[in-house]
């Protein structure tokens, strides 16, 4: 895929051409991601999970720190850009079997939703996924969340397994496992 792409910002409610771009998040831009995350999951996430665990996962998940962590790390994430500005973003990795990619977090601001910047995304994982010689790209979704797996499956993936997963602080993630082969 292209890093750079030019699309009809139609889909961006009309105002005529924008510039897409991806790259990859650096270290200064740990601070704008844990922004848009806040702004995104704050919002998504209210009628899904409680405000409590919705904030206990933005700092477990999203604080500056451990963003730059994962970036030293070799974590990928990375960055869309339009006009110059942040507006989704993507993190993912090769499992520790190293026969799958993970899709560990790809999250588009709401006013750029429904706009293929998802499958854009989804489309830079997956290139990377094929690079590494990966059978299939994994993620893991609520189950509560109908929006989100609605699209995931629009993109050809499927559920694989229900999970219930522990994350401290007296949560859970009650996600569906899906996957795509590559």
């Amino acid at each position: 895929m292209n890093p750079e792409t030019t699309v009809d910002d139609a889909n961006l409610k009309g105002h005529g051409e924008s510039t897409v771009q991806i790259v990859r998040v650096a270290d200064e831009d740990a601070d704008a991601v844990s922004a848009l995350a806040a702004l995104i999951w704050r919002e998504h996430y209210a009628n899904i999970i409680s405000a409590a665990q919705i904030e206990f996962m933005l700092q477990q998940r999203y604080d500056p720190a451990v963003i730059r962590d994962q970036l030293a790390r070799g974590v990928a994430w990375d960055k869309l850009l339009v006009d110059g500005k942040i507006v989704a973003y993507v993190s993912y990795f090769k499992t520790d079997d190293g026969r799958e990619m993970k899709l560990d977090k790809l999250y588009v601001h709401p006013r750029n939703q429904r706009s293929g910047f998802g499958g854009l995304l989804i489309a830079r994982a997956l290139g990377a996924a094929r690079k590494e010689g990966c059978s299939a790209l994994v993620l893991a979704v609520n189950k509560a969340n109908a929006k989100a797996i609605a699209a995931y499956t629009k993109y050809g993936f499927r559920i694989r397994e229900a999970m219930v997963q522990d994350i401290g602080g007296g949560f859970v993630m009650d996600d569906y496992l899906m996957v795509k082969d590559v």
